[in-house]
């Protein structure tokens, strides 16, 4: 496990080093403190320098707000610098705005919290997070050194997964896990909750099950059984947790596979993440889906795992068309490819707060971005 090290009272210090982003631990390392300036702190950072926080907990989560703040002022300043230069393309500004967006994240992840053998945070006024980092980061077993901005991540998905998501096709609610990505765009579970199901449907697979929610709406909507699977273990884990809340257990078995389980089924549904890039955290494999691999993964194995007359349900963003990452061309050469053809598609608008944001930096892409279920047979 990797160790992070600084010196404190002159003694050469270390402990376990966290990070769901994979960034590692940093070399420099000073003590911060209530006296320390949120300029200071911001030119440290800036510079990679890490500061181990030894003072206030309210204070230093004040002091990540400024510096937030200070960053969101620089690219603000940045941007109109560029304004009287030629507008990027759709394509650049997405790689411009995920670029900013790291670069944030790395700046604000400089400022790192303590952590005792039992998770308990040695710093006045810190709140009780014992729970939320055992959900997340498992038995706690030494010393450990994470960022701050990590976890109030954490803290907030520890809320979410204790209150849950009201799912309205489900007329429940599901309770998403740390680093699982959490169904708040109900669009997508509209369609899987609406479109007609395959003619004598009894079996489903659902590819990638994330929370469990496709795999309930699919049990709820008169499926006799449904297998769903995942890679990730805290998926795995999440989906077995919902179904079994919602009662779901005898119609749906949640299996460890990468993409398709064993066997052929009437429906075979899939929404794989609807970016392709590469992902920067655990959380972004929800979103990045690198080459494209899941999707054409799913379409390319979907003509072998459908049963007769079956159909396979490809739930996808067409954002990525908008940002020039993929073409519809490109989507619609894979699906002929993989010997399939287009039954139909039903399609839904976005509803998110970003798609209303005319500030938004990917605002023009995210207005026009459609939803859309694919209805797939074999051809």
């Amino acid at each position: 496990m990797t160790q992070i090290e600084w010196v404190e009272g002159g003694q050469q210090r270390s402990a376990l080093w966290r990070s769901e982003s994979g960034w590692p631990a940093p070399k420099k390392v000073v003590l911060a403190d209530d006296t320390m300036s949120a300029d200071t702190a911001y030119r440290l950072a800036l510079d990679g320098t890490a500061l181990l926080w030894r003072g206030d907990f309210q204070n230093a989560r004040q002091l990540v707000q400024a510096l937030a703040r200070r960053i969101d002022h620089k690219g603000s300043h940045s941007r109109r610098a560029k304004a009287g230069k030629a507008a990027p393309t759709p394509t650049e500004g997405f790689h411009r705005h995920r670029l900013s967006q790291l670069q944030r994240a790395r700046t604000l992840a400089m400022l790192l919290i303590p952590f005792d053998a039992d998770y308990t945070i040695p710093l006045r006024r810190a709140p009780e997070v014992q729970e939320a980092c055992r959900e997340a980061w498992g038995p706690a077993i030494e010393p450990s050194v994470a960022s701050l901005r990590e976890l109030l991540g954490l803290i907030g998905a520890h809320e979410w997964r204790r209150k849950g998501v009201h799912i309205p096709a489900l007329d429940g609610r599901i309770h998403p896990w740390y680093g699982v990505f959490s169904p708040v765009r109900g669009e997508y579970v509209d369609l899987v909750a609406q479109a007609p199901l395959p003619a004598h449907a009894k079996l489903a697979f659902d590819i990638g099950a994330g929370t469990g929610v496709l795999s309930s709406v699919l049990a709820r909507r008169g499926l006799q059984r449904v297998v769903a699977t995942d890679m990730d273990e805290r998926a795995l884990g999440c989906a077995r947790e919902n179904v079994e809340r919602l009662g779901l257990s005898k119609q749906v078995e949640i299996v460890k596979a990468d993409l398709f389980p064993e066997g052929q089924a009437d429906l075979v549904v899939c929404n794989p993440p609807w970016l392709p890039g590469k992902p920067s955290s655990a959380i972004e494999y929800a979103i990045y889906d690198p080459d494209s691999r899941m999707l054409r993964g799913f379409l390319g194995g979907l003509k072998a795992h459908l049963a007769e007359h079956g159909e396979g349900w490809l739930i996808i963003s067409d954002l990525a068309e908008h940002l020039g990452l993929r073409t519809r061309e490109q989507l619609l050469n894979w699906i002929s490819e993989a010997g399939l053809q287009v039954a139909g598609r039903h399609d839904v608008q976005p509803t998110h707060g970003k798609a209303q944001d005319a500030d938004d930096p990917l605002h023009a892409a995210r207005s026009r971005e459609v939803t859309s279920l694919w209805r797939l047979r074999v051809a």
